[in-house]
């Protein structure tokens, strides 16, 4: 397949028409249809059909764009990579984070990036929807817990969810493992009542539960920790955002959540062509949060 047709044919597919594709490009419009004439010819189907006024691609011309679209953009951006000189990265880096993630760590993140690779342009988007990496032309994705997928990365960060309460809040004394204990809670909206909350004490290693009983429902985990010390309830909330107020004292623990940690991974496409950009930028993320997960042993200790 020659692969100066199958970008031609990306290219005006990306555009919505020849004319408008041979503007964009300052290629002949004779020369872009007889590239895609001829890969047409290759592959024996019919890419894009043709009108007076409108072009629409085929059912075959949609998998062939929506598979090798990207693709096609990747082997462009390295080799204009190699030319500018080993693979330095630069141009614009697209990502897509967590609200939480975006409220609690993104911005002096973001500002150490630039600070690594002035040359990257970072542009965030902050969302917690699933957003799809190639439809909506992001490079990376942030994502909690992400199911099995085609898109590769790396766990940069491991949550534990802890029971916190203000410090006037008295911790239930029947809160025994087998044992149920009503509490004050504030709690996400949908959360149910009538599921306990398992908790791990911290020193000594004894397991409790807890019945919370909702006061407060709030969407947003910022907003239930503090409402949590303004004294509304106790809440399950990520360890992250508790450490501070645990340390100074507006916050008590009454257990960590006998649940797996929370996992955060950086992901990207699992194409072999890896931009410069994005190695460095996961692996930026990566060391970025193992240094902070350092330097909060040593603050604690």
């Amino acid at each position: 397949m020659d692969l100066l047709a199958l970008a031609d044919f990306n290219l005006v597919a990306v555009h919505g028409g020849f004319g408008r594709a041979s503007r964009a490009s300052g290629q002949p419009k004779a020369t872009l249809s007889r590239h895609v004439r001829e890969l047409e010819d290759s592959l024996g189907v019919r890419l894009i059909e043709r009108g007076s006024r409108t072009l629409r691609l085929t059912e075959e011309g949609a998998v062939l764009h929506a598979r090798t679209g990207s693709r096609i953009g990747e082997i462009a951006e390295a080799l204009q990579d190699v030319k500018a000189g080993l693979g330095r990265p630069s141009g614009r880096l697209r990502v897509s984070v967590p609200m939480l993630f975006a409220h609690t760590s993104l911005g002096p993140l973001a500002a150490a990036f630039r600070d690594a690779y002035p040359e990257v342009l970072l542009e965030a988007s902050s969302d917690d929807r699933f957003v799809d990496l190639v439809a909506e032309a992001f490079d990376v994705v942030v994502r909690v817990n992400p199911p099995d997928s085609d898109l590769v990365g790396r766990c940069f960060l491991r949550n534990r969810q802890v029971l916190v309460a203000p410090p006037d809040l008295a911790r239930p004394a029947a809160a025994q493992a087998g044992q149920s204990a009503r509490f004050p809670a504030v709690m996400r909206p949908g959360a149910p009542d009538d599921t306990p909350w398992h908790v791990v004490d911290e020193a000594s290693g004894q397991e409790a539960q807890f019945h919370p009983q909702a006061v407060l429902r709030l969407a947003s985990p910022l907003s239930i920790r503090d409402a949590v010390i303004a004294g509304a309830g106790a809440a399950m909330i990520p360890r992250s955002i508790a450490v501070d107020a645990l340390a100074s004292g507006r916050l008590v623990s009454w257990g960590l959540s006998a649940e797996p940690a929370v996992e955060v991974w950086v992901l990207h496409g699992s194409q072999r062509l890896v931009s410069p950009k994005v190695r460095a930028f996961v692996d930026f993320v990566c060391d970025y949060f193992d240094k902070e997960a350092k330097r909060d042993v040593l603050t604690q200790g």
